[in-house]
């Protein structure tokens, strides 16, 4: 009994390790550059949006849109550390929308436009 379960238990251990390590950003879809740009198109959209007059819901699921983007971006550790500053920048501007200040949610994403952009500096 004993035996069958530390068996069990060390299975568990392996597959949990595997899909832990699987997970990682290590296997993005894009390279960094394609995931920089796909990123600024996507702040570009929320940005344009946002000018033209879109509901605040629209232009919030186009800033998820970007933060979902951004996730794809991955070099090194100094690019992680500008990309999460990114990330909270459109953060902020979502909230910003959920408070119905659209001049600050603007400002944020032209900051966030602003952060994506030079990533590529950081490769």
């Amino acid at each position: 009994m004993m035996k069958s379960l530390k068996t069990i238990l060390t299975a568990l251990i392996i597959v949990a390790s595997t899909s832990a390590v699987l997970s990682t950003p290590a296997f993005a879809q894009y390279p960094p550059e394609q995931a920089i740009d796909l990123t600024v198109g996507k702040v570009q959209l929320a940005i344009d949006a946002l000018k033209s007059g879109a509901n605040a819901d629209a232009v919030s699921d186009l800033i998820k849109d970007a933060l979902d983007a951004s996730k794809e971006i991955n070099a090194s550790d100094t690019v992680f550390v500008a990309r999460t500053k990114g990330s909270n920048t459109l953060k902020n501007a979502r909230k910003h929308l959920k408070e119905g200040s659209t001049k600050d949610a603007e400002q944020e994403l032209d900051n966030a436009l602003k952060a994506f952009s030079n990533l590529k500096k950081l490769l």
